[in-house]
């Protein structure tokens, strides 16, 4: 088959390989229950707080987030700090995360992962990881659970840092088009 010259100058084939993930960064997907009357699904398992599914993980506090429609939350950073995010499966939301650990075998490495949207998993999110957040739902709120190692503070020993929402460019909420 034969395109026309415009065509033809501009056509690609999408890249289907693994795309290169950022080092410590934790994908766990997770099993979701479902009977006619609802369904279910077990985030995480403690032993004295520590998470079966996130070896080296404990759990010192558990957070409840909504973001408004089409809002943006970014980025936030930690020096001690890991967080494991859940969003539930009927909300939508693009969290984008950013190595920006100086000697990291991904340092610079920006990767873009879609939460909720009818899946169950969690991100484990590392120390020096900058990460933020979009609401893809334009017209409802979308909630995020998350798990945290170092309990919030807001005196000298806060780990709370940022960077400005557009540090790694404003394209990056952006939704892909293609």
């Amino acid at each position: 088959m034969s395109f026309n010259e415009s065509a033809q100058k501009k056509y690609a084939v999408q890249d289907y390989k693994p795309k290169r993930a950022i080092e410590g960064l934790e994908i766990v997907q997770l099993k979701r229950f479902n009977d006619d009357g609802g369904s279910m699904t077990e985030l995480l398992r403690l032993d004295d707080g520590m998470a079966q599914a996130l070896k080296g993980f404990k759990a010192l506090q558990i957070n409840y987030s909504v973001m408004e429609p089409l809002a943006i939350k970014a980025f936030h950073l930690h020096q001690r700090q890991t967080d494991v995010w859940y969003v539930p499966p009927a909300d939508k939301l693009l969290l984008v995360v950013a190595d920006v650990r100086k000697g990291s075998p991904s340092e610079g490495l920006v990767q873009r992962i879609v939460l909720g949207d009818g899946n169950s998993r969690l991100v484990r999110i590392p120390p020096g990881v900058a990460h933020g957040a979009r609401n893809l739902r334009p017209a409802t709120p979308t909630a995020i659970i998350y798990f945290v190692d170092v309990q919030f503070s807001t005196d000298e020993t806060c780990d709370e840092g940022r960077l400005p929402w557009d540090h790694f460019g404003a394209q990056v909420w952006e939704v892909e088009r293609g």
